[in-house]
């Protein structure tokens, strides 16, 4: 595929009166020339589709792997971690809406093709790099190329999403990632389609082909916004349908919600919302759930779900405590713990350190 900042894209036709049509998520935006879909970076260029954004990022950091968060997969361990602009969802609620909302090619501050990227992980002694802070649905070109590279590499990948994309797509994509983070917004239509702009099916369609088709490794974040999904009676659904469909072993993350974008006007989070949710999924079957973005020294530590001692201890991001074998296995009765291991954690912490494309003196030591 050409390197730069405008290449040829995967997943599209055209349509009987001229448009194009974008066959890379359920929107389906149908494009005349010079028209750009809602995600802003996947454009009608003569009679095909272009992705505007390849190669080009909105900065580079290296975080612990519990920031994205993956709380199962090689724990302590650091990621190199970027995004793009733009997002298929529509979200009031965005977190990082100054990337995602953007409009304007100018966010796009450091250009690295996948090699450079992949080049980079290894030097910084990476453990993986993940697609993230905007939704990497929108350019899946890229961070599959960059999956390639990293692979090559040994470097393992990971993508931090909404799971809006369309089952071709996403066939294609996930042969290329090792682990992913999809946020579950809610367990609603009403909820999606008023706060996102979207549905809550394909989400739903994309967790269970994680689960049943693909070796990817999965968790679920869903981020608990008050009066608007953070109810007993939809979290107990969200809890069941994950038990049924997904397995009990796969970990589920209760985040708080900090007013921001559109929603500045709702409280924050309360900590008690959180252990509520903790307990009714823990009830509902689930083996590992979490809380996220409080501190919770319970909440963020993996207990067996043989004997309940803990694990893997944490406080924030900072493992305070490893108790697995070679085998991933508890050290105190055995039981096998599902996740992604090496024999001793990391020790990356809770650092957030900002990389530049060009060989520097940035350090993990």
């Amino acid at each position: 595929m050409k390197k730069g900042p405008v290449v040829p894209a995967n997943w599209w036709h055209r349509l009987d009166d001229g448009r194009v049509q974008c066959d890379l998520c359920p929107r389906d935006c149908k494009l005349h020339e010079g028209q750009r879909g809602f995600c802003f970076v996947r454009a009608r260029e003569g009679d095909g589709l272009v992705l505007t954004t390849y190669g080009r990022s909105s900065g580079f950091c290296v975080d612990p792997i519990e920031k994205k968060p993956l709380h199962h997969f090689y724990p302590g361990s650091s990621v190199l971690s970027f995004g793009t602009a733009g997002c298929n969802l529509g979200c009031r609620f965005c977190q990082n809406w100054d990337i995602s909302k953007a409009r304007e090619l100018d966010a796009l501050q450091d250009a690295a093709s996948p090699e450079a990227i992949a080049q980079r992980a290894k030097a910084l002694g990476a453990k993986s790099v993940a697609f993230t802070y905007n939704d990497p649905t929108i350019f899946a070109e890229y961070a599959m190329d960059t999956a390639d590279a990293c692979h090559a590499l040994g470097i393992k990948t990971v993508a931090v999403t909404a799971g809006y994309i369309h089952a071709t797509p996403r066939r294609a994509f996930y042969e290329k990632i090792d682990a992913a983070n999809v946020d579950l917004k809610a367990f609603t239509d009403e909820f999606y389609v008023k706060q996102t702009f979207s549905h809550l099916a394909p989400v739903l369609e994309t967790l269970e082909y994680l689960v049943k088709e693909t070796k990817t490794w999965l968790e679920v974040t869903t981020l608990l916004i008050p009066t608007l999904n953070d109810s007993e009676q939809e979290v107990a659904q969200l809890s069941e349908w994950m038990v049924t469909h997904l397995g009990p072993d796969v970990p589920l993350h209760f985040s708080a919600f900090h007013p921001d974008y559109k929603l500045a006007e709702l409280p924050k989070t309360p900590r008690s919302t959180l252990e509520r949710a903790r307990r009714q999924a823990l009830q509902a079957g689930l083996r590992y759930v979490y809380t996220g973005n409080v501190h919770d020294a319970e909440g963020d530590t993996t207990f067996c779900p043989s004997c309940r001692k803990p694990v893997i201890e944490r406080d924030w991001y900072e493992l305070e405590g490893y108790h697995l074998d070679e085998q991933g296995r508890c050290g105190a009765c055995g039981a096998a713990i599902a996740g992604h291991f090496d024999a001793t954690a990391g020790h990356f912490g809770r650092r957030r350190i900002p990389v530049r494309m060009a060989a520097g003196d940035d350090a993990l030591a």
